[in-house]
């Protein structure tokens, strides 16, 4: 991979402000990743790969390498909200399709937010205060969204100072784990342990599905792009450090949480880390890490419903949705009606699905969105545009094609399913903005 020195990068004038600094997109990235998905999901890859949690992690991880890298040089070449939607408009022209793209990405913010809202209501909340799980979601939900109302700025603020914490938990994790082990009371031969009745391979590849939706964090920053300041220098650094970061923690992490517990035990845990602390025998109380643990799940849920929201306006300003959606604040200058939409949409997803198949339908439909955008940097290549920017050989994007198609056998039905009701609602809604475009016309000729 080579990086081009910046000397512009900013693109055209934009309405939304430029208050995103590299160190901010970092922590936006950071944030974004180390969430949810290590909290609540390393029972599940336990319960496909055993004690060998860190094979599917590196799977995971290479996928993500390979499309942040295209990533990189989209991000720096069109720095431009609507990540993948506007990418896939440039190599195509097919208006349905760049808009199927840009939906698809959105909806996984929608689900994702909707995902960690179920996880915030669940057992790490018990541990602090014994409340009814949907009206505890619900509220969730709708104080993030004044927050990301607020501004973008308060917003990644609020994400920097999460990040501190949830980072904080899984240190504490991973020392506490560290102290078991110098102890003589862990078993690190569990790490080479694989699911009784599960082929290894296929263990590996089934846990690397939810091991993904770890990692996913890097592709919601393509949507900030017209809020950052010089992209071209920003993005590459604040991607693949807040990639290697999280990389280096949740290896750690899935190490020592197999040293404490068996495995047996984390497949049937709806809370892992929080009884990975317990089972160290240190005094840490429960509800001090239950309430970390919330912390980092409420910074994974704002991150992506800041990018949800942004993807609604970037299809907006593409003429892909009703102009509506592109109407900001005039002092905050945020996207509003994009941001309640996105709102109204995790709520009710919220309330009609769980953890699991949500997190596994956000990674299918991201799945969808990164075979797009790899095709799309391939057939990008020849354009050029008048400042410097990153680039990535061609064998990467391909790479990346083969691994996310082999992700997505991985799917079941049912998530398929999911998928496709996606797919049914984005072209009604794409019609519909059509038919309002045209009338606008008639009305206007």
């Amino acid at each position: 991979m080579t990086n081009a020195t910046s000397t512009a990068g900013s693109g055209a004038e934009s309405k939304l402000k430029r208050d995103i600094g590299a160190p901010l997109l970092f922590a936006f990235i950071v944030g974004d990743t180390l969430g949810a998905g290590i909290y609540t999901l390393v029972g599940s890859m336990a319960a496909d790969v055993g004690g060998a949690i860190w094979l599917p992690l590196l799977i995971a991880l290479l996928v993500a390498l390979l499309t942040a890298g295209t990533y990189a040089e989209l991000i720096t070449k069109y720095p431009h909200a609507g990540g993948a939607a506007r990418y896939a408009e440039r190599a195509f022209n097919v208006p349905y399709l760049s808009f199927l793209v840009g939906f698809l990405m959105m909806a996984s913010g929608i689900t994702t937010a909707a995902a960690l809202a179920n996880a915030f209501a669940g057992d790490y909340l018990t541990a602090l205060i014994d409340v009814p799980a949907a009206p505890a979601a619900i509220v969730f939900i709708i104080l993030l969204t004044l927050i990301n109302l607020r501004g973008v700025k308060e917003s990644l603020t609020a994400n920097l100072v999460a990040s501190m914490i949830e980072v904080t938990g899984l240190v504490l994790v991973i020392v506490l784990a560290a102290i078991v082990f110098g102890s003589g009371d862990g078993e690190p031969s569990r790490l080479l342990e694989f699911a009784p009745d599960v082929p290894p391979l296929q263990g590996a590849f089934a846990a690397s599905v939810i091991a993904f939706f770890s990692f996913l964090g890097f592709e919601a920053a393509a949507n900030m792009a017209e809020e950052v300041k010089n992209p071209s220098k920003a993005y590459p650094r604040a991607l693949f450090g807040a990639i290697g970061t999280a990389a280096v923690v949740y290896l750690l992490i899935a190490i020592g949480a197999v040293i404490v517990l068996p495995p047996t035990e984390l497949a049937v845990s709806t809370a892992p880390l929080l009884d990975v602390v317990t089972a160290s025998g240190i005094a840490v109380p429960p509800w001090l890490f239950g309430a970390i643990a919330l912390v980092a799940i409420a910074n994974g849920a704002l991150l992506f419903m800041v990018m949800a929201s942004r993807v609604g306006y970037g299809l907006a300003e593409a003429g892909l949705l009703p102009r509506a959606f592109g109407t900001c604040l005039p002092k905050r200058r945020t996207p509003w009606v994009s941001i309640v939409v996105v709102a109204g949409l995790t709520i009710a997803l919220t309330l009609l699905g769980n953890v699991s198949t949500l997190a596994e339908t956000t990674v299918l439909l991201l799945l969808l969105v990164f075979v797009s955008a790899n095709v799309s940097v391939l057939v990008l290549k020849k354009d050029t545009v008048d400042h410097s920017h990153f680039s990535v050989p061609r064998i990467v994007p391909v790479l990346a094609i083969i691994a996310s198609i082999t992700l997505l056998t991985q799917q079941t039905g049912i998530v398929w399913l999911g998928a496709l009701a996606y797919v049914v609602i984005g072209s009604l809604l794409f019609l519909l903005a059509r038919a309002g475009r045209r009338r606008e016309e008639r009305v206007s000729a």
